[in-house]
């Protein structure tokens, strides 16, 4: 899937999804993506929440447990099950890489 962000930058995505080149997220690309899978506009807390999951991950270059992440924004432990439809999701539209076969068993 690719999706064009303006004249000059296209998001390209691997065949699992994930974003190929993190470096160009935003929060309007999250919300294109959002909407275009179906889970609508995001909020300001799933924007919050995807805001934080990248900041984990630009620390410690790892999954991070997402209760941990549900905890830095504030909400309850199990967060990211009421504002997303999977963990992958939320990853996927937070624009970090491709965890690998066996992060994606834990997303």
């Amino acid at each position: 899937m690719n999706t064009r962000l303006d004249s000059s930058t296209t998001a390209i995505f691997d065949s699992d999804g994930f974003l190929i080149d993190p470096s160009i997220w935003n929060k309007n690309l999250a919300d294109r993506i959002a909407q275009t899978d179906g889970i609508g506009p995001l909020s300001d807390t799933q924007l919050g929440l995807l805001q934080t999951l990248r900041d984990a991950f630009s620390r410690h270059h790892s999954v991070t447990a997402l209760s941990h992440v549900c905890h830095l924004i504030g909400q309850n432990a199990d967060c990211m099950q009421h504002l997303f439809p999977t963990p992958r999701a939320a990853w996927r539209l937070a624009g970090l890489p491709n965890p690998g076969e066996e992060a994606k068993t834990y997303l």
